[in-house]
């Protein structure tokens, strides 16, 4: 039996071994690592590959605080939203960033970022069939949500509190998009998805519209990983976030992934997923091809084609231009394009010369807004962009950024703006127009098909497995 000293003294020795077992600072840990892991989703508003290369909003977010951190990015993808808490909760990931909203559920159990963005989540219907104009009009449908979402919730406590009929089918490991197509075949009523997701998504599923919106604008945050000493984490992070704010660089961010989703009507949008179908496949081996010639993304070169002919090689305007990319007579000549209806030779000559404009460009202007300044002066001229470019740099724009640019081109329309530089009027509002159709279109190419090429999930063998092994642990030989 212990004496009452030696207890004391036993006491004190565990308390000092508690001490020694301390949480780690999540900073601290993050930096011996050298590897910040980011978990987030598959998808075009976070996370994808595109020729080889990681992209996405959320994706550069975390790539540009990993390189503050001074160490590597490390993406862990998963395939459902309880697969991102799952991770955080497993320590598998340090942070979760895939559009996730601040709920109190969420903020009492993971530690949370500052808001970065916004988003509202809404129900969307097919047009065509009777449109919900409230929640009390999703009786009786069939309505889709993601499981583990904050919407799925939502309906769960107004089914208990006053909408018995309402009828809720949460699915698990989907996507937005595969909500989104449930609704457009006519599987599901409706679909509850963020705003976010949608107004990227709307354009492949035309049909689609939002019936109204479920809940006011919602902030969206990052969540970090819990049982961690995340105070320091979460310090830099606020300051990381309050800095690209201030700076200027989070509405760029936007701008780059989302500013081109509301380039198009709805009418124009299925008009272009229409041919899609059933032009682009006659010509797509073309593009890609002299796309590989000229070292550009054949989704844009597919995208400048579309904006300029609708992939038509007959097609002709009541000036003289005509082709799959609309060469003038003259413009044909100089870059030795004898036949301007054959699509390989149009499309060369095309491509010639918007990769000679995108090389006359100063040398220090970054991609992308090196491509949609290049676009513009394809349509405009490059004389009248740079025109535009003085006015936006004497109005305190930068010349050098497509943002800033693109809402001065409007002025070379106007006589006391015109006036004032070297070469005159312009139709700068066209330019404005060409350049967003052709970033609408490009990044529809893209989505679709990242979309048809998307990993599948994680093959769920339970119930492939015969019932006596069903729940055993399984060792490896």
């Amino acid at each position: 039996m212990l004496t009452r000293p030696a207890l004391a003294a036993l006491l004190a020795l565990l308390v000092l071994a508690g001490g020694c077992g301390r949480p780690v600072d999540s900073l601290e840990a993050i930096r011996e690592r050298g590897e910040l892991r980011f978990v987030t989703r598959n998808g075009p508003t976070t996370y994808y590959r595109e020729r080889g290369e990681a992209a996405g909003y959320e994706y550069d977010l975390a790539r540009r605080f990993a390189q503050e951190l001074g160490v590597e990015l490390v993406v862990v993808p998963v395939f459902s939203l309880d697969g991102l808490f799952t991770a955080l909760r497993r320590g598998e990931a340090d942070i979760a960033g895939a559009g996730l909203t601040l709920t109190p559920e969420r903020a009492a159990a993971f530690p949370t970022s500052a808001p970065y963005h916004e988003q509202r989540p809404q129900v969307i219907y097919r047009t065509g069939s009777a449109r919900p104009q409230g929640i009390e009009d999703l009786e009786g449908l069939d309505v889709v949500v993601l499981a583990g979402s904050s919407h799925g919730r939502l309906l769960a406590r107004r089914k208990a509190d006053d909408l018995p009929g309402l009828r809720v089918r949460s699915i698990d490991g989907a996507d937005p998009l595969e909500l989104l197509r449930q609704v457009d075949r006519g599987n599901a009523g409706a679909a509850v998805v963020d705003s976010v997701e949608f107004a990227i998504q709307r354009h492949l599923l035309p049909q689609l519209a939002v019936a109204f919106d479920l809940a006011a604008e919602q902030d969206m945050v990052w969540y970090l990983a819990p049982g961690a000493k995340n105070d320091v984490l979460l310090e830099r992070l606020d300051e990381f976030f309050e800095r690209l704010e201030r700076g200027g660089t989070l509405a760029a961010l936007r701008e780059a992934h989302l500013g081109q989703v509301n380039a198009l009507t709805r009418a124009g949008s299925q008009t272009f997923v229409a041919n899609i179908t059933s032009r682009l496949p006659a010509y797509r081996e073309a593009i890609e091809q002299v796309a590989r010639e000229h070292q550009l993304d054949w989704a844009l070169l597919a995208a400048m084609a579309y904006q300029e002919s609708h992939w038509d090689p007959e097609a002709i305007s009541p000036t003289g231009v005509r082709g799959m990319m609309m060469l003038t007579r003259a413009t044909a000549r100089d870059l030795g394009v004898p036949d301007r209806r054959d699509p390989l030779q149009s499309l060369r000559g095309g491509a010639r010369y918007f990769k000679n404009l995108r090389r006359r460009l100063p040398g220090d202007i970054a991609e992308p807004d090196r491509t949609w300044l290049a676009l513009a002066a394809y349509n405009i001229g490059m004389g009248h962009l740079e025109d535009a470019r003085v006015l936006t740099e004497r109005a305190g724009g930068d010349p050098h950024q497509w943002r800033d640019v693109m809402a001065h081109l409007p002025k070379l329309e106007q006589r006391v703006f015109y006036s004032s530089v070297r070469h005159s009027y312009a139709r700068g509002r066209e330019a404005v127009r060409y350049v967003q159709n052709i970033r609408h279109y490009y990044s529809v190419l893209q989505w679709r098909f990242i979309a048809e090429n998307r990993p599948a999930p994680p093959l769920e063998v339970s119930p492939l497995l015969p019932e006596q092994l069903r729940g055993r642990a399984l060792r490896a030989l």
